[in-house]
């Protein structure tokens, strides 16, 4: 009677949709798992699961040893990889990966040597001694991850964090891909390895009140030694009918339980954790013998092969090795499948590894898998949504597919399709309906991606403009504190007007402004305006003298130019005699002559008295030495006048460098003026040394 109403507890649900295609089970279930020949080479790539990559332990050139770890989880999602064979590292470069992409990933190239050496293993006998904490992160280290295809780390699956309460646990044995036949070998002969590995499993999760194990009724020799194997344990053996796709976990789930999962949830949000029978296994060599996960049991399958069986293989095992040991005929093969013909997809490159998601590699010939025929118009029959397992709309999101509506797409729940392939399977268009959905997927994710990406640096630029205008209104209340601590200075110096200080500073301005008028004075002297119209009379009067020298010695073709030339420079001497005739008026009507200010300061100063008439004297001395000099010039060749204004040049070269010396000496401020002036009058002097040895050169 307790029996009877455990068994009526226990009767199983069913999914809607669905579809029956032919199972293809016997042709690789006739003799037990076997092994092949190891590789010469083994292609161990750093991502075989959900999440990132791995990152690299080892370089090129290492010895490494059976199970050791060659690649560390990074981050969460991640798992670490380990040697499958020991070996000698020979590459770390992109190796091809089974993937729709067919592109490379980063891997690790070991060459084996054929000793099948173990590294040191950590075994347990009693895993109930050990905290299921400690259990989990062992699981971690050996990257146990799930050996149904979807490849999602164990560790993780086993650590929910959304705090829901775990009360089931669900073995998933279903297997209901054609052709596949892996899960169900491995159930009838490594069934007691299994039951132990799920008993390791319901420890870590905290003992949950159901166990649940799911099987296909077309497995009966799967069932009876599952059964066998679970005698003595408070586990469930559940079978229900063969329906395609069982296997997939919320479809298994609502069998078992009739609990659905919410849209975009995990299990975990029910209360339910599901894994693999493989995975189980998995986790019960991890434990028991500190095994890492290094090999697989994957069907090898299709009637171009000459042997069709299951195998135990180690991880990056070349799939063109595998064919070659089951006798594969070239001829004969349509294409290589990874996985089954419902969701797997075609190889490209027989050299990609099996790695830890590689459920079957299927080998079909032209008359067992025929080509698809061209897609044809979608005729809305309506048969996809019929079969659908999920309960969506195919056809609606097909339509939305093709024109990349992606927030129709979204709103039609395309991400609840579990990518089965019951759609395109009954679909009378031969629509590849899952490939729309595959490509629009990805889309939706990189829009995701970037639009994530965009948010973040939208945040940085905010964050940036809101620290910068922080710091410009710091800079802003300093400048205010400064100003408002000048003013204040200054009020208290305009109060304190009448102190020493201020007297003193008075003084010193007096003075300053006596010595800039005393300056000026000089400066607006008639003698300096003499001196310079006689400068400027010379000048002009030296460039009339060397343009008529050109003119005569020129070609025709250049006469006109510098014909133009020598009578603007003759308008200019003519300006300078002007100039110099009024300075020398200015110079004999000047009471008070240039050369008198000195005399003047020498009188303020008490070092000397005013003598009537001094003045003028000098002045008109002056306006004599003047004459003699121009005089003296106007009779002198232009070498003489070159050189007179060298021997000129070079003294006020003399007296300048006395100058800055003087003032090094006693620190004057004025330094780095001296110091200019004295450059450019070295420069001129160069300039007038040049037009020397110009001269005696073309002389």
């Amino acid at each position: 009677m307790i029996a009877s109403e455990h068994q009526r507890a226990l009767k199983p649900n069913d999914f809607p949709g669905g579809i029956h295609p032919p199972e293809n089970k016997h042709q690789s279930t006739g003799e037990p798992i076997g092994t092949i020949p190891l590789a010469e080479n083994l292609f161990v790539p750093l991502v075989q699961h959900v999440g990132t990559t791995a990152l690299p332990l080892v370089k090129l050139g290492d010895r490494v040893l059976k199970g050791q770890k060659i690649g560390e989880a990074d981050g969460l999602i991640s798992c670490a990889v380990h040697a499958p064979s020991s070996g000698t590292v020979v590459a770390l470069e992109p190796v091809p990966v089974p993937h729709p992409s067919a592109m490379p990933v980063d891997g690790v190239v070991i060459r084996t040597d054929g000793k099948e050496e173990w590294c040191e293993l950590q075994p347990c006998e009693d895993f109930r001694k050990v905290a299921p904490v400690d259990l989990l992160e062992k699981i971690r280290e050996c990257g146990i991850a799930g050996m149904g295809g979807a490849g999602f780390p164990t560790a993780v699956k086993l650590d929910p964090h959304s705090g829901t309460e775990i009360d089931t646990l669900i073995i998933n044995g279903t297997e209901c891909e054609p052709y596949i036949t892996a899960d169900d070998m491995q159930m009838r002969e490594r069934a007691p390895e299994i039951i132990a590995g799920v008993e390791i499993l319901a420890y870590v999760l905290g003992e949950p009140e159901r166990v649940l194990i799911g099987i296909e009724d077309n497995k009966p020799e799967a069932i009876e030694a599952m059964r066998k194997a679970a005698e003595g344990t408070r586990f469930d053996i559940v079978v229900y009918p063969t329906k395609y796709p069982s296997g997939g976990e919320k479809q298994l789930i609502q069998i078992l339980t009739g609990r659905e999962v919410p849209n975009k949830g995990l299990p975990a949000n029910v209360g339910i954790i599901c894994h693999n029978t493989g995975t189980a296994r998995a986790v019960y060599r991890a434990v028991r013998f500190g095994e890492p996960m290094i090999s697989r049991v994957t069907t090898v399958v299709g009637e171009a092969l000459e042997r069709q069986r299951n195998i135990d293989v180690p991880l990056g095992t070349p799939i063109r090795h595998i064919l070659k040991h089951h006798g594969a005929h070239r001829g004969l093969m349509q294409r290589i499948i990874h996985g089954g013909p419902m969701m797997g997809f075609t190889l490209e490159d027989d050299s990609a590894p099996v790695i830890k998601t590689t459920t079957c590699i299927l080998v079909p010939t032209d008359k067992e898998l025929p080509p698809p025929p061209p897609a044809q118009a979608c005729i809305r029959c309506g048969f996809c949504a019929e079969v659908c397992p999920a309960s969506l709309l195919p056809q609606q999101l097909y339509w939305y597919a093709r024109i990349e509506d992606r927030e129709k797409l979204q709103a039609y729940n395309l991400f609840d399709c579990i990518e089965c392939g019951a759609c395109s399977y009954v679909c009378p268009s031969s629509i590849p309906l899952v490939q729309y959905y595959r490509a629009a997927k990805g889309d939706i994710r990189i829009a995701e991606e970037e639009k994530e990406k965009s948010d973040r640096a939208r945040e940085r630029f905010e964050f940036r403009k809101l620290r910068l205008e922080k710091a410009e209104q710091e800079k802003e209340a300093k400048r205010k504190a400064r100003r408002e601590a000048a003013e204040q200075a200054r009020k208290q110096r305009e109060q304190n007007a009448e102190a020493p200080e201020a007297k003193a500073a008075k003084q010193e301005a007096d003075v300053v402004a006596a010595a800039l008028a005393r300056v000026k004075a000089k400066q607006a002297s008639p003698e300096q305006q003499l001196a310079r119209a006689q400068r400027s009379l010379t000048s002009a009067e030296h460039r009339v003298e060397r343009l008529q020298g050109k003119l005569a010695e020129a070609p025709e073709d250049q006469r006109d130019q510098l014909a133009a030339q020598l009578k603007a420079a003759q308008i200019k001497a003519d300006e300078a005699r002007q100039k110099l005739a009024r300075a020398e008026d200015a110079a004999r009507k000047s009471p008070s002559p240039p050369s008198a200010v000195d005399d003047a300061a020498d009188v303020q100063s008490g070092t000397a008295a005013p003598v009537p008439g001094a003045s003028k004297d000098k002045a008109q001395s002056a306006i004599e030495r003047a004459k003699a000099a121009a005089a003296a010039r106007a009779s002198m060749s232009d070498e003489d006048k070159l050189a007179a204004e060298l021997e000129a040049l070079k003294a006020r070269v003399a007296k300048a460098e006395a100058r800055l010396q003087k003032a090094r000496d006693e620190d004057d401020a004025n330094v780095d003026a001296f110091a200019t002036a004295l450059e450019k009058m070295q420069s001129k002097l160069e300039q007038k040394m040049r037009e020397q040895n110009d001269h005696g050169g073309e002389n």
